[in-house]
Order: C-alpha cells, then structure tokens, then sequence
C-alpha cells in the first residue's frame, strides 16, 4: 500500500461483506466479479463495506479524535515517554515526513474511496429496486465526499481517484488541486441530497445510514470550509426543515444507550464486542472510551489515560457551563459511575469524561458499543450562527432562545449548556463569542482543529496556538506532510511546503 492508488488497487479483493448486521462483518478475502453486482443483497453489501474504513483507527477510531490534541484542547497524557509519539509530535509542530499519524491519514480514506467507487460504477446498470438503487448511490457519493473531505483539509492537493482503478492503469498519479477536489466533494454531496431519504425511513438495522440531513449538513460544512456563507446558511436551513432537535441532556449525544439520537446526524457506529481483536480494522468496539479513560482508575474497561485536557481549555468554561461536568473528570466534580476522581490520574489534572462508557455496559476494554458522532445538530446551529453573522445578519444570530428547540440558533445552544442569551455583541464579537462556542461544544469530536485552520486562512489558529504557547506553529503545520513512504513509491508526488 504504498500510494492513494496503489491503495485502492491492493484493496480491490476486500470490498465486501455479507450484512447479517449493519456494517457488522469483514469483507471476504475476495471477490469473483463475474458473480457479484446481480442481486441487492450484492448491491447491500457493496456499500456496507463502504462504510466500514470510517470506523478503523486510522480515522474515527483514533486519528480524527486525537486532531483535538493537535488544537491544544489537550494533551496525549497516556504511558508517557514515547507512547503516542507521533500524535506528540504534531502537536508541538515538529512534525517530520515520516509521522506516523500522518501516514494512518494519508492512507485511511482509501479503501473507502475505492469501494464507493465500485459502487457508482457497478450499482447503476443493476436491475434491483429503483428506491434501493438510488439510496446505496447516494450512500456512496455521501462517503466518497467524506473521505475526500478528510484528506483535503488535512493534506490540500491529493489526488482524485473517481473510478476504481486496475494493473493497467497509470498507478503513480500526481495531486490534483484542492479546488478540483472540492469540485468533486460538492458535487458529491449535493447529488446525495437528491438521493438519499430522509433519516425517519430508516428502521431497524438501517438506522445510522447516511440521510439527506447528514449530506446537507456535511455540505454546509463544506461551503462554511470554503468561507462561502449564503450556501451554508441555506442548507442549514435545510436541514433544520428535516426536524433535527436538540437533545435534552448534552451527554446523551455521547451514551451507547441513546445513540443515533434525534440530535444526530451523522455517527460512525459500532456494536461492541466481536470475534476479531481489538487491535484489528474489522474490530467492532469503539476504541474512545478505553483510551480515554483515566489510567490505573479502574473507571472504565481498559483506561489508557489519552487525551487530558488541559488547565487553559479547562479554563475556558464560562461560569455556570452544564457541559465542563459532563465533558471533563476533575477533582471535586461528580463522580463517575460511583467512583471519586483524583488529580494524580492525569499529568494535567483533568481526564475526559465525555466518552466513557460504565463497566455495567462495557465490562472489559474491547466490549465498548458506544457510537462516535461526526456531525450533530448543535453543529449545523452553530454553522448557522456563523453564516448569519459573516453575511451581516449579527442580529438575526443572536436572537434569544426561548428553549433549546425554538430562538435563535446561537443561544439555542448555549440555554441547553445552561448559559445566559448572547445579545448586543457587535459582528467582530459575536465571531469570536461563535468561535468560542463551538470550541466548548464540539471539545474533543475532532471539530477544532479544522475551526483552527479555516478561519482567515489558518491565521486565526496560528494566534490562537501562539496564545497558549505553542510557538512553533508556523503556517506550514495548516497541512500534514505529503508521507515520505508515498513520495518514496509514487515520486510523481509533490510535498507539501515547508517540509
């Protein structure tokens, strides 16, 4: 696996899997073509295995989350000495080519890429039910813009594979530029709004599928990604026409008991406990809680003590916040579970409690059924209160809230986290109060990095990591390094600047 391509090549032979549960099995060792694509079981199981690279550790199961790290919400805490090293490293901007987590990324959208490929060239010309056909295409332009997404933020140019690729074919491609890319991913997406249904079809095992709200909300943060306002805040729209709420309780978004939840609109979903090992991609427990949880606490299953806020992001709770309680363990706040925190858990004080699932429904460290949310509804308010406030509408942004499902789209949020109305804040204010806001909301869900890097060009992320004495980050660190292995086997790759 040596290139984006060469990825999807290699990973041809591993597209799909038979769907006794919603994205529950690994894929075959291989696959006879000759004899696959003719029934919608077929088709079903072509865009299961879709889905499944989301939920492996180079992304949700670990790499997306520790981009929170990398923010300065936190540190890697762990074993100490070189455990999480790589993740170290790019948080104190001293990232080398051969990072890695920066390879994990590189090559973690891949083989999505491929089998969401296969499915918009196989499933078009299949003779199955035309509201099936049209609901696994868009499933698959959903995750294909997803995963193209990723790698975008996070590398810029790469390239663009659209088709699935064979031996013949040119297996050294160039990048393609970040605009084409973004071309394709809203292409992608706005087609999948057009195809997909609406999440209150899905039952049963279907439930957590892609749904018109999740594409319309991924591409709302796609056009707030690109600064462009209007579309943004129309799609927002859309989607709050679609009947999202937010939930009454903020950690309910976070509970294996309340998941896929009237508030979300997206998560990568697992089941708990399986036949393959913990450590590997077919793994079906969420990895989160056991990383999170405090070291040597007996807290949670596992405990591995990664991701410790720190006393700054602590800190920037507002007085009176609901959400510090449920996001962070710190000594002298409510217990977990009956257990009492101490400080000597952790290197900073502090561990996160957001994710942690209780011994009485994970008992051991690979038994963790708990979903991780990638786009939520309190997310899509915010995204509105951006775009209205960027488009001059300051006010409108922060009209009062009179719950947390009816007023202004800003204070909705902040009433649910028992915060008084924002009001009377001028547009620059109000950008960094919005700013703020979605810092405490979406704290360690991988959201802040990418909130880092957008705003003015990445400028807002390099004064803000300069205030909380990262010094070295430079306007280089804005992008991962292109990893020297890629450059190694495909020399028609460029680096990045600066590396």
């Amino acid at each position: 696996m040596k290139t984006v391509k060469n990825t999807i090549v290699i990973l041809t032979a591993l597209v799909f899997c038979s769907c006794s549960k919603f994205l529950d099995k690994a894929p075959l060792d291989s696959v006879n073509t000759s004899n696959f694509w003719l029934t919608e079981a077929d088709a079903v199981a072509g865009i299961n295995g879709a889905y499944q690279p989301l939920q492996w550790p180079k992304l949700y199961n670990l790499r997306m989350w520790t981009t929170d790290i990398w923010a300065g919400n936190s540190v890697v805490g762990a074993g100490g000495g070189t455990d999480g090293i790589e993740t170290q490293d790019i948080a104190n901007f001293v990232t080398a080519t051969d990072n890695a987590a920066a390879l994990d990324i590189w090559r973690g959208p891949a083989p999505g890429i491929l089998r969401a490929n296969l499915v918009l060239q196989n499933v078009p010309s299949m003779n199955i039910n035309e509201e099936l056909k049209n609901r696994i295409l868009g499933e698959a332009r959903f995750l294909r813009a997803t995963y193209y997404f990723i790698l975008a933020r996070l590398f810029g140019d790469v390239p663009l594979i659209t088709v699935p690729q064979t031996p013949s074919d040119n297996l050294r491609p160039t990048r393609t530029s970040k605009s084409e890319v973004y071309k394709l991913i809203i292409d992608d997406l706005t087609q999948a709004i057009t195809l997909l249904p609406p999440r209150t079809s899905y039952s049963g095992t279907d439930i957590g599928r892609a749904s018109k709200g999740a594409a319309a909300g991924m591409l709302a943060k796609v056009y707030l990604t690109l600064g462009q306002y209007q579309q943004t805040l129309d799609l927002c729209e859309q989607v709050a026409s679609l009947g999202y709420t937010l939930n009454a309780n903020y950690s309910d978004n976070f509970s294996p008991l309340t998941k896929n939840s009237n508030e979300s609109l997206f998560e990568v979903q697992y089941i708990g406990k399986t036949s393959y090992s913990f450590w590997d991609n077919e793994n079906q427990s969420s990895w989160v809680s056991t990383f999170t949880g405090p070291r040597n606490s007996d807290f949670v299953g596992g405990g591995y003590g990664w991701d410790q806020p720190t006393q700054e992001f602590v800190n920037a709770y507002e007085a009176g916040d609901t959400r510090k309680d449920q996001t962070v363990l710190y000594a002298g706040g409510p217990n977990f579970d009956g257990k009492t925190y101490q400080a000597s858990y952790s290197t900073t004080g502090y561990n996160l409690r957001k994710f942690l699932v209780p011994k009485s429904i994970s008992p051991d460290y690979d038994t963790n059924p708990a979903d991780f949310p990638v786009l939520r509804y309190a997310d899509v308010l915010l995204m509105q209160a951006e775009a209205l406030n960027e488009l001059g509408k300051t006010a409108e942004a922060q009209l009062p809230s009179t719950s947390i499902n009816a007023g202004g789209p800003l204070n909705r949020v902040r009433r649910r986290a028992g915060l008084p109305d924002v009001q009377g804040l001028n547009q620059a204010a109000l950008r960094e109060k919005i700013l703020h806001e979605r810092r405490m909301e979406l704290a360690f869900e991988g959201h802040w990095w990418f909130d880092l890097v957008r705003v003015n060009n990445g400028q807002y992320g390099l004064d803000f990591l300069h205030s909380i004495g990262k010094s070295n980050a430079a306007t280089k660190h804005l992008l991962l390094p292109i990893p020297q292995k890629e450059i190694e086997a495909n020399p028609n790759l460029s680096q990045n600047p600066g590396y």
